[in-house]
């Protein structure tokens, strides 16, 4: 019952949230500058909450993110550009063959633990971004031009579609099951849970919609290269789940929409917004080394909350 009541409340809040900005769209408050604030908002919520399954549900450190999103930017423009198929198409394929790449990542690294998986997720990241720096049918180092065709409703329904997907799978035995992993894994695989798989199916669950991400920010921009998928790429991203705090999906929404609103405000400043990037960490760290939101989730709050449970 709370669960259900959870889930309508979030679908009309959501409502609520796409008619008041389509509103302000159609009247032309929101010019295209906020606009496409918006949609890099969006990716970013996607990225941060499919990282967060990954991190923070099933306890294990990856930090090549930007290879799974890197996967679906270029074959989602692939299938729109070179093949002419339309873009939920073209962004359907990016996110499968993303979702692919993490099985076969997942499958041989995720019996790796710690810093040994870490290295290992960063090496996939980097063979991907010198793959496509050398293939001459996207256009290698001069990047790829592609069609802007990314507008705030495929962004914003991606974004409910990621949070409503993830949620319920953390909130289903499966959930569980990548929960226990996090919290003991000795323990779990005593208990007869296979670790492996389990770990192996949030980790393709992360990399689809990190897929799904990369194919939207593909389309948002005219030109997509490699070096935009670089180790910083995967940084900006396991920022979110860190500040936001570990296993805490709405505390990865809230850093997300934060540090983007920050970085738009400071893009004529690069070093500027490492600079506080390290500086957030660092604080956060020092005095709220859980995050912004721990464990909890913003549902807590509510009557319809549970403590430490994403209840959407």
């Amino acid at each position: 019952m709370k669960k259900s009541k959870a889930f309508w409340v979030f679908s009309v809040l959501a409502l609520v949230i796409y008619a008041v900005v389509q509103g302000l769209i159609s009247v032309g408050i929101l010019d295209l500058y906020y606009q496409n604030i918006l949609v890099q908002m969006c990716i970013n919520i996607m990225l941060a909450v499919s990282l967060h399954i990954i991190i923070g549900i099933t306890g294990q450190f990856s930090i090549g993110h930007a290879g799974f999103m890197a996967v679906g930017a270029y074959f989602s423009a692939i299938a729109t550009m070179k093949l002419g198929l339309p873009l939920p198409v073209g962004l359907l394929i990016g996110a499968g063959v993303a979702a692919l790449a993490g099985l076969l990542v997942g499958i041989p690294t995720l019996r790796l633990k710690g810093d040994y998986l870490a290295i290992a997720t960063l090496g996939f990241a980097e063979i991907i971004r010198i793959v496509f720096l050398n293939v001459d049918y996207v256009g290698g180092a001069a990047g790829m031009v592609i069609t802007n065709m990314t507008t705030w409703t495929y962004a914003f329904a991606g974004v409910v579609i990621t949070i409503l997907v993830i949620s319920n799978f953390t909130n289903s035995r499966h959930g569980r099951a990548a929960i226990s992993i996090r919290e003991d894994e000795i323990a779990s695989d005593a208990m007869g849970i296979n670790t492996t798989y389990y770990k192996v199916v949030a980790f393709a669950i992360g990399s689809l919609f990190a897929g799904l991400a990369g194919g939207i920010f593909a389309h948002n921009f005219f030109i997509i290269q490699p070096t935009t998928f670089g180790f910083l790429k995967s940084f900006d991203i396991l920022i979110y789940v860190v500040l936001g705090g570990l296993g805490s999906l709405s505390g990865s929404v809230i850093a997300a929409i934060f540090l983007t609103i920050v970085s738009s405000y400071l893009a004529a400043y690069p070093e500027t917004r490492m600079i506080i990037y390290s500086m957030v960490l660092i604080i956060v760290m020092l005095y709220r080394p859980s995050g912004l939101m721990g464990s909890k989730e913003i549902t807590s709050l509510f009557k319809f909350g549970k403590k430490g449970g994403t209840k959407i």
